[in-house]
């Protein structure tokens, strides 16, 4: 274990020096704190939109799954893939032309002040309980690798993303988002190769999955997964493609950049899909009795399954790496939630305050307001990753599908929806959100999974036919109640009493109208690929010099070639940079 916690060691003083290197490109204004000024390049905004749907729930919750059910869990992942594909062809470039700041900014010219300020507060207190949900997942597993207590873990982890986020805004939040995205490609490949030779090949994978790898145990009619897969391509585009989780691509530098990001996206989320989940797909097989090492961990055992394979089939040091790319994907997830929220507050709450109140303040002050509530957000987000950590009655998957669908569907569907029916009443918003609610109440406790089975003659579900089950009925009845309410309300619009009719038909104008970034961006490109491409070589560096490790010739081998990998898109990246600092020496001579 010396080694792991020496790399883990090395990983966050990594991670530390991003946010000090980058701290400097925030320091300018609120707009380069919240979203870099709107200047960054493709590759670190579809590494960042990437990361912000990537969380360690994926290598726990969701690994727990893949070790249960198989190749179920994918079906969810590449729902995942579809949302950015509809980025690409419809909503990423159309989000940036937006040209606002924060995400509530372009709530407030669709919908009116109102309805910005009534979300901006649903929408910070919901990512508490989202980034909490991501916390959580890490503190579980971190606390069964070195047996440290799981609060402890949460509140150290929450310090150092805290760290981050307050330092850099935006630019250390993406550029550690890319950077994370090497580590987590890395060791996923890895792990994936091993756990292939390990099991004997792709074929045994498959054939010798206990209860069948397609469909997997415990599960008495097929078909429940053909529902759930379906219903899980709307349910994806509604939570990632929406006005609230635009953010992801404010900071494109233009139009076209931010539909490369989203095609980036797509692209890694899809590959992915099925790298991540051979490791415990294999376990199944080679560890079947595993969770009796980890029974204080309740019904979240069967999260450990990535650690297990960890500690068991890769060379010593990989469980170390193994926790710097469960750092990463919960620390991109959490300091994006931490940096929107900042932004939110100050953009949609704050500065509408001292406006009534015929108020100004200077931006630099406003930067150190958007600090201050970080800072503030990161403690409600500790917060709420310790409650989550006493919940040993639910799964990390089930927990996080849980949040997702009854509390985030509701919420984000007028703000999808509102992009497509543009003529509805300013009161739609808030009342959609209302009746998604009910319609989520309703549908687990009053006309629940079991009474949806039987009335197509469905009867003795089991638990996870049940929580499928569950998912189908939820979505569908909020496609069918909660969205159809809100397409409803433009019924009710009266054009004489709409206050907002100027501002949201140049918004809907903005939409279509393609953003170009201005003769200024050459400069901010070279810092880019400058700065990370330093940062990169230092964890590709970091990641070869494992071979120091004592690990059979294999091992060895192993981590030279990834850090090679890494090393490698770390040398590009300054070298692409180099032709871009000489014309612009030549342009100011």
């Amino acid at each position: 274990m010396f080694y792991d916690y020496v790399v883990i060691a090395l990983y966050f003083l990594l991670i530390l020096a991003i946010g000090a290197v980058f701290s400097r490109m925030a320091e300018k204004s609120t707009s380069d704190y919240f979203r870099g000024g709107g200047r960054m390049l493709w590759w670190m905004v579809g590494s960042t939109a990437f990361m912000a749907q990537f969380s360690a729930v994926t290598f726990t919750g969701a690994a727990g799954k893949a070790y249960a059910d198989g190749f179920a869990i994918s079906l969810v992942y590449l729902g995942n893939s579809f949302a950015f594909f509809c980025g690409w062809a419809f909503f990423s470039h159309r989000f940036r032309q937006m040209r606002v700041d924060t995400p509530t900014e372009g709530i407030r010219r669709r919908f009116g002040h109102s309805n910005e300020l009534f979300l901006s507060w649903a929408l910070i207190a919901f990512s508490f309980l989202n980034a909490g949900v991501w916390l959580n997942a890490l503190g579980v597993f971190t606390s069964a690798v070195f047996g440290v207590d799981i609060n402890i873990t949460i509140v150290a982890i929450g310090l150092t993303v805290l760290f981050v986020s307050v330092l850099s805004g935006a630019w250390g939040v993406v550029a550690s988002d890319f950077v994370q995205t090497l580590v987590v490609a890395v060791v996923s490949v890895a792990c994936a190769v091993v756990a292939l030779v390990k099991i004997g090949g792709p074929v045994n994978l498959v054939s010798d999955f206990p209860g069948g790898f397609l469909v997997g145990p415990n599960m008495n009619y097929p078909l429940i997964l053909v529902g759930t897969f379906l219903i899980f391509l709307p349910k994806q585009i509604i939570t990632m493609m929406n006005l609230h989780d635009s953010f992801r691509f404010l900071t494109a530098k233009d139009s076209i950049n931010a539909r490369k990001a989203a095609l980036l996206a797509m692209t890694l989320m899809g590959l992915g899909t099925i790298i991540w989940f051979i490791p415990p797909w294999a376990a199944a097989t080679l560890y079947p009795d595993f969770t009796a090492n980890y029974a204080e961990l309740g019904a979240k055992a069967g999260d450990a399954v990535y650690l297990e394979f960890a500690k068991n089939a890769m060379p010593v040091g990989t469980v170390g790496l193994l926790m710097a790319a469960l750092f990463a994907a919960s620390m991109s997830s959490m300091d994006s939630a931490l940096n929107k929220n900042a932004g939110i507050f100050v953009r949609s709450i704050y500065q509408p305050y001292l406006a009534k109140r015929n108020k100004t303040i200077e931006d630099h002050k406003l930067l150190r307001v958007s600090q201050l509530i970080s800072l503030i957000s990161g403690i409600g987000v500790i917060a709420a990753g310790l409650w989550f950590s006493s919940l040993k009655e639910l799964s990390l998957f089930e927990l996080m599908m849980s949040v997702s669908s009854m509390i985030q569907v509701p919420m984000m569907i007028p703000l999808l929806f509102g992009i497509f029916v543009r003529r509805t009443p300013g009161w739609a918003p808030w009342a959609t959100m209302a009746v998604g609610l009910f319609v989520s109440w309703f549908v687990m406790n009053v006309f629940t999974a079991s009474d949806f089975g039987a009335l197509f003659g469905i009867e003795s579900l089991t638990k996870r036919e049940s929580i499928d089950m569950n998912i189908i009925l939820l979505i569908g009845c909020h496609l069918i109640f909660t969205a159809g309410f809100f397409c409803a309300t433009s019924l009710f619009y009266n054009e004489a009493k709409d206050k907002n009719k100027a501002e949201r038909e140049r918004f809907f104008k903005d939409l279509e109208t393609p953003y170009i970034a201005d003769d200024q961006q050459s400069e901010v490109d070279s810092q880019q690929r400058q700065k990370l491409g330093m940062m990169v070589k230092i964890m590709g560096s970091g990641v070869i010099l494992m071979c120091l490790i004592p690990n059979p010739l294999w091992g060895r081998v192993t981590f030279i070639l990834c850090g090679l990998a890494i090393l490698t898109i770390g040398i590009l990246l300054q070298r692409s940079s180099q032709p871009k600092l000489q014309e612009i020496k030549s342009v100011s001579n």
